[in-house]
């Protein structure tokens, strides 16, 4: 079967980061979230583009990721863990230096008793109720964790995309609360952070999906292309069905072009009679289910049959797709599915084509 092409723009992902970096003061560090494999994008190359663009400290979700990105980069830049110090973590945490934010008394109890000395971070609950301590215990433990150097105190936004949202105000405020005057470096903003302006940058700020293209940055520059090739094109008469439980009747003589992709490559069974392909400026309707391992479109009105046609480009970005699926643009990228040739994109690999 025919392959899908999945373009990745490292420049337009560098770009987006130095984007974000200016919109905070110069002393305000920016880091760069590559959680997820860089959110379906494929960490190790991400990292090493983010990394020549000036970033100097890397979030993932946990310590396997952790380890790609380590080596990636090589030893020097910071890998923070959000998901902490979790049982079995301990070796790979102290070999191949990666610095856990801890969540809980246990997780600090774990670390300071497994690795004292091994650098840390501590995440704070402000009103998510998903990860981090919550002001009580904190006010508890701060003494002793403070002795202890940690290297940055952060907490997150539940609803930084949307700024006139009140509990953005009233997360400040109590992140204000839990953390002035201790004297250790501290973040609060991811990319909707960044953009609700300067009271929420602090230290450092760590930008994520809009590094990748994706709302709610709307100037960054659009970082993935998808292009899916056609591998049969046939006559339908009016009356006949394509698909899974007739899920399109014609109701003219149609082209239907049937397409290598489906929702094991991340392209869900929403998208059935819903989205729409492109072949160049010309939408092209999916028409039918969705299948595993195929799509297919109405191609009747194009003058030629193209050999692909684009799901993610320049007419179509992530977050529109995500409309269509009732989704956001998150989704979208994480769930790019690995069948998918990866083409990545820089300014070198311009110059070569």
């Amino acid at each position: 079967m025919a392959t899908a092409t999945l373009s990745i723009d490292l420049d337009a992902i560098a770009a987006n980061w130095r984007a974000l970096d200016r919109l905070s003061d110069p002393s305000t560090q920016t880091g760069a979230v590559v959680k997820a494999d860089a959110y379906g994008l494929g960490s190790k190359r991400v990292a090493r583009a983010l990394a020549e663009a000036g970033a100097r400290r890397f979030f993932v979700a946990v310590a396997e990721e952790g380890a790609a990105v380590r080596q990636a980069l090589g030893p020097g830049p910071q890998i923070n863990v959000l998901g902490g110090h979790m049982p079995g973590d301990t070796e790979m945490i102290q070999d191949l230096d990666l610095t856990p934010m801890l969540n809980s008394v246990d997780q600090i109890t774990r670390h300071l008793e497994s690795l004292p000395g091994h650098p840390f971070g501590i995440q704070l609950d402000t009103g998510m109720n998903r990860l981090g301590l919550e002001a009580p215990e904190w006010e508890a433990v701060a003494p002793l964790v403070l002795e202890q150097g940690p290297e940055l105190v952060m907490s997150h936004l539940a609803c930084a995309d949307e700024p006139d949202h009140p509990m953005n105000a009233a997360q400040l405020a109590e992140f204000h609360a839990m953390t002035d005057g201790i004297g250790v470096p501290r973040s609060l903003a991811a990319t909707g952070g960044i953009l609700l302006g300067p009271d929420y940058h602090f230290e450092l700020t760590r930008p994520g999906v809009g590094l990748y293209g994706g709302r709610p940055f709307v100037a960054s520059h659009p970082v993935v292309g998808l292009s899916l090739p056609i591998i049969q094109v046939r006559e339908v008469e009016a009356g006949e069905i394509v698909g899974y439980s007739c899920g399109y009747i014609a109701d003219q003589p149609r082209l239907i072009a049937t397409i290598a992709a489906g929702y094991a490559d991340g392209l869900t069974r929403r998208y059935s009679n819903a989205a729409t392909l492109w072949d160049g400026e010309t939408p092209v309707p999916i028409v039918g289910r969705v299948s595993m391992d195929l799509i297919t479109a109405d191609i009747s009105h194009l003058q030629q049959i193209p050999r692909a046609l684009d799901i993610l480009g320049p007419m179509q970005g992530v977050d529109d797709l995500a409309d269509v699926a009732g989704t956001i643009g998150y989704e979208v990228l994480t769930s790019l599915g690995h069948r998918y040739a990866r083409r990545y994109v820089s300014a070198a690999t311009r110059g070569q084509m």
